[in-house]
C-alpha cells in the first residue's frame, strides 16, 4: 500500500512517501531504490512512480506469494523475476482499457527491477559472469516489450478563444460574475490565473513562488524598468517543513529559470501582495484562506468551481474543440505555449530559434519533444481574436487593474 508519512511526531528526515505490505511493513527494495535513485525527483514524480511499482508488488503478492518480489530480488533469482515480470506484463496487456499510463507503469517497474539487480551484482559474491548474464537477460528480454497504447493524440490543444475570453471576464476581481465572494479569494485566484496563462507556469511552480519572486532592475539602454520572475525552490522555507499534504516542487533542473514579466503582470502581483495577501507566517506568494500556503488540492478545487461557472455554450465549444469538459491548470500552460510560439514566429524568428527560446521560457530539457508538439498547434488561428499585438498588454488585463490604489 502507498503511505505518506507527515506526522509531526516523525523526524523530518524520515517523512515522505513509501510502500508498505499488508502488515504495514515497508517494502525493502523499493525503499532502497527511493533513497538511491529517486532522491532528486520531485515529490509528484516520486509519488507517480511509487504508484506504478506498488502495482508490480501487489501483482507479485497475488500471483505468487507475499513478498515474492523482494525475495526474488534479494536472492537474485532471475527465473522468479522473469516469471513475475512476464505475468505482470500479460496482466497489463490484457486490460480492457489500454492507456499510455500502462506503458509508463511497465517501463517504471522494469527499470526498478533491473536497477536493483545491477546494484546487487556489484556487491554479490557470486560469479560475475552469471550475474551479468542475469542482467543481460532481463534487459534484452523485456526492453523491447511495450504495452499497446490507446490512440493518444499528439496534438497539444490550447483553450478556444471564447473560453479564454470568458475566463478573463468572470475572474476579474471586480466582476459580478466572479464565483468567489471574498475579495482576497478573488485576487488570489486571479493572480494564479494570470501567472499560469501569461508566464506558462506549472502548478507546482506557481505554488512555490515567494511573495518577492518578481524582481526588477532599471535598463539604461531603453531607460525603463524591466521585470523578471525567478522560478525555483523557495529559499526561505525548509523543503521538509512544508505543511501541505502534496508538497509542490520543481520538476527538473531545467525548470529552474528566469523568465521576463510584463509591467502589467508585475503590477497585478504587487497589488495582490500589498493589499490582499495578508501577513501570513510563511513566505509563499499564494496564501490560503486558512493562513497557510495554498495547496495543490485547493487549486484543483478552485478550477473545478471556475469550470462550473462557465456558460453552457462555452463549455460546449471547449468539448467540441478539445474533448474536455472542464478547464485545468495545465490547460493554461498549453495555451501560453501556443501563443508564445505564435508571437515568436510572427516577429520573424525561424522555427528552430523560436523552439529554442521556448525551451528556456518553459523549462524544457534539450531532449524534450514538447516544443515540436506545440509547433503543430500554433498554426490553429482560433486564438488570434483574443489578443491584439501584445499578449501581455491585453486590454482586459489592464482594465482589471483597480484605479487609485
Amino acid at each position: 500500500m502507498f503511505v505518506q508519512i507527515s506526522a509531526e511526531a516523525v523526524p523530518r528526515s524520515l517523512r515522505g512517501v513509501l510502500l508498505a505490505d499488508s502488515n504495514h511493513v515497508p517494502r525493502y527494495w523499493v525503499s532502497v531504490w527511493l533513497v538511491v535513485a529517486a532522491s532528486q525527483w520531485a515529490t509528484s514524480t516520486q509519488t507517480m512512480r511509487l504508484r506504478y511499482i506498488e502495482n508490480l508488488y501487489e501483482h507479485a503478492d497475488r500471483s505468487f506469494r507475499a513478498n515474492a518480489l523482494d525475495d526474488a530480488l534479494s536472492s537474485l533469482d532471475d527465473a522468479q523475476l522473469a516469471d513475475i515480470l512476464e505475468s505482470w506484463f500479460v496482466s497489463l496487456r490484457n486490460q480492457s482499457a489500454a492507456t499510455s499510463s500502462n506503458e509508463d507503469r511497465w517501463q517504471t517497474g522494469l527499470t526498478f527491477v533491473t536497477s536493483v539487480v545491477t546494484w546487487l551484482s556489484k556487491s554479490a559474491d557470486a560469479k560475475m559472469r552469471q550475474i551479468e548474464a542475469r542482467i543481460h537477460r532481463l534487459s534484452t528480454l523485456y526492453s523491447q516489450l511495450h504495452i499497446r497504447q490507446g490512440g493518444r493524440s499528439e496534438t497539444v490543444r490550447s483553450l478556444p478563444a471564447c473560453v479564454v475570453e470568458r475566463l478573463y471576464q468572470i475572474l476579474d476581481p471586480e466582476s459580478d460574475a466572479n464565483p468567489f465572494r471574498r475579495p482576497q479569494t478573488r485576487w488570489r485566484v486571479f493572480i494564479a490565473f494570470v501567472l499560469m496563462l501569461h508566464q506558462g507556469l506549472r502548478r507546482g511552480e506557481l505554488l512555490l513562488l515567494t511573495a518577492d519572486a518578481i524582481k526588477s532592475s532599471h535598463d539604461r539602454k531603453v531607460n525603463r524598468t524591466r521585470y523578471w520572475l525567478n522560478v525555483r525552490q523557495n529559499g526561505y522555507e525548509e523543503a521538509d517543513g512544508d505543511s501541505r499534504y502534496s508538497r509542490p516542487s520543481i520538476k527538473t533542473l531545467h525548470s529552474i529559470r528566469q523568465i521576463p514579466v510584463s509591467d502589467a503582470t508585475a503590477r497585478l502581483v504587487q497589488i495582490y501582495c500589498e493589499n490582499y495577501r495578508g501577513r501570513p507566517s510563511h513566505s509563499f506568494m499564494l496564501n490560503a484562506q486558512t493562513g497557510g500556503p495554498l495547496s495543490t488540492e485547493s487549486l484543483t478545487k478552485i478550477f473545478t468551481l471556475i469550470s462550473k461557472a462557465l456558460p453552457a455554450e462555452v463549455l460546449q465549444e471547449l468539448h467540441d474543440r478539445t474533448g474536455k469538459k472542464s478547464v485545468t491548470c495545465h490547460d493554461l500552460r498549453h495555451t501560453c505555449a501556443v501563443l508564445r510560439l505564435h508571437q515568436l514566429l510572427e516577429r520573424g524568428d525561424a522555427m528552430d530559434e523560436a523552439l529554442q527560446k521556448m525551451r528556456t521560457f518553459f523549462g524544457w530539457s534539450k531532449e524534450s519533444d514538447m516544443p515540436s508538439r506545440y509547433a503543430r498547434a500554433v498554426f490553429e488561428n482560433r486564438l488570434a481574436s483574443v489578443w491584439n499585438d501584445e499578449f501581455d498588454d491585453r486590454a482586459a488585463v489592464l482594465r482589471a487593474l483597480p484605479q487609485g490604489r
